[in-house]
């Protein structure tokens, strides 16, 4: 099964506003224009630093759409790119302007790492997400309670209750995203491993496995799993997210989560070779029907 790329705009979410995502798409919509701008003039990071009062790092950081802009730096480095058309400038400057906007998840900043920050902002606007998860159940689809056991089984030392209570409605946040009308296609494979370890004891899990089946049923859902009876697989390297979006402009990207931070690959060889490796998983995992029979079996045994 391809996660082929799906036509239409960015969408909305259901009150009619921009989705989620809008200000970070923005941002890496900008930081890639100017770069291009840049690199056609011929003027290095640390040149363009300078004429903003900034380092060299900033630049990097701007260009990759990972710092809001300043619309005044914005328009000195468009000045020194030679790009002196208001017609050319007023676009740029208005993607500078408006892609300040905090998202949501700016809100769970206390509990939330910077660079998973990035993630979240991405996840927002993608318009397709395909996932392979063999340790637990992707987030997107956690229950309120498997979701506190993997935060407590994950978190170093002993987190307060305050502390797990936010991470977990930052979680189920993100999930309402998912289920809007205009929410992405999410693709998840799991390995089986991830539906027999049991988190938070049997009445969580019963819990995790009946709601799999309910979110499996939803349109924009499509849920499948590598049962062991396959043997050994491709996906060797372990987990991993795909995400693509609307704007043509925007590369898809892999996520690769770490335990100090996270990897983003977008070198068109280095994403094919991820989604190579998703749409195998896809061949041999069970369909969506043997992959519902499963979860049924599995809550069973419970």
């Amino acid at each position: 099964m391809s996660t082929q790329r799906m036509a239409g705009g960015s969408g909305t979410n259901a009150t009619g506003g921009q989705k989620a995502g809008g200000s970070m798409v923005r941002r890496i919509l900008l930081g890639s224009q100017l770069r291009r701008l840049r690199e056609a003039r011929g003027v290095t990071r640390e040149e363009a630093g300078y004429s903003i009062r900034a380092s060299e790092s900033k630049i990097s950081r701007m260009e990759l759409g990972r710092v809001s802009f300043k619309p005044r730096d914005v328009a000195d480095l468009l000045t020194l790119y030679g790009v002196t058309d208001e017609a050319e400038r007023e676009p740029l400057l208005g993607l500078a302007r408006s892609s300040g906007q905090a998202g949501w998840w700016h809100s769970y900043s206390d509990v939330l790492p910077s660079w998973f920050q990035t993630y979240i902002g991405l996840e927002a606007a993608a318009e397709r997400i395909g996932t392979y998860e063999l340790q637990f159940v992707h987030g997107l689809l956690q229950t309120e309670e498997y979701a506190h056991a993997v935060v407590v089984s994950g978190h170093k030392g002993t987190p307060s209750r305050t502390e797990v209570d936010r991470r977990i409605a930052l979680r189920l946040a993100r999930q309402k995203l998912l289920v809007s009308e205009s929410g992405p296609h999410l693709h998840c494979v799991l390995d089986e491993a991830a539906l027999r370890r049991p988190y938070g004891g049997r009445d969580v899990m019963e819990g995790q496995l009946s709601t799999l089946l309910e979110f499996s049923e939803h349109p924009n859902i499509t849920l499948q799993v590598v049962p062991f009876f396959r043997g050994g697989h491709v996906a060797e390297s372990g987990a991993f997210t795909l995400l693509r979006f609307a704007e043509r402009e925007l590369p898809d990207l892999v996520y690769l989560e770490q335990l100090t931070g996270a990897l983003y690959l977008d070198k068109r060889e280095e994403v094919a070779a991820y989604q190579v490796v998703l749409d195998r998983l896809a061949a041999e995992a069970l369909d969506e029907s043997g992959t519902r029979d499963l979860i049924h079996r599995l809550r069973q045994l419970v």
